[in-house]
């Protein structure tokens, strides 16, 4: 599986996360917001994953011009911590990239994840 970051915080502390979460199985390449959402619409990448402040501006607004807002999911905003039943929706709808906030960064991506490799 390739996942591609972007967004606007905390990039390589994401990497590291799913990288640790995801294991052998994950290839994890960071990337401007602009090439990460190119590389997820060309086919370069499964998944995009990003965060910002908000959850769903800085770190999916290419991802959202590039692949569309119904590829994309936010999965946590401020006081909205995420949800395994949210991320797991999201993830069976479709979506490819995703988008939380750098406070809940380590339970986003560890939620993530476990949808993903299931």
């Amino acid at each position: 599986m390739k996942i591609v970051i972007g967004g606007q915080v905390e990039k390589k502390e994401i990497e590291a996360l799913v990288k640790q979460h995801g294991g052998a199985s994950v290839e994890v390449t960071v990337k401007s917001d602009l090439e990460a959402a190119m590389a997820l619409k060309m086919g370069q990448a499964d998944y995009y994953v990003g965060a910002c402040y908000t959850g769903g501006g800085g770190a999916l607004a290419m991802a959202i011009a590039m692949v569309g807002k119904s590829n994309c999911a936010t999965i946590s905003m401020p006081g909205q911590p995420p949800t395994q039943e949210k991320v797991d929706q999201a993830v069976a709808q479709g979506a490819k990239a995703f988008g939380f906030t750098g406070d809940h960064k380590e339970k986003a991506v560890e939620l993530l994840m476990k949808a993903l490799t299931k």
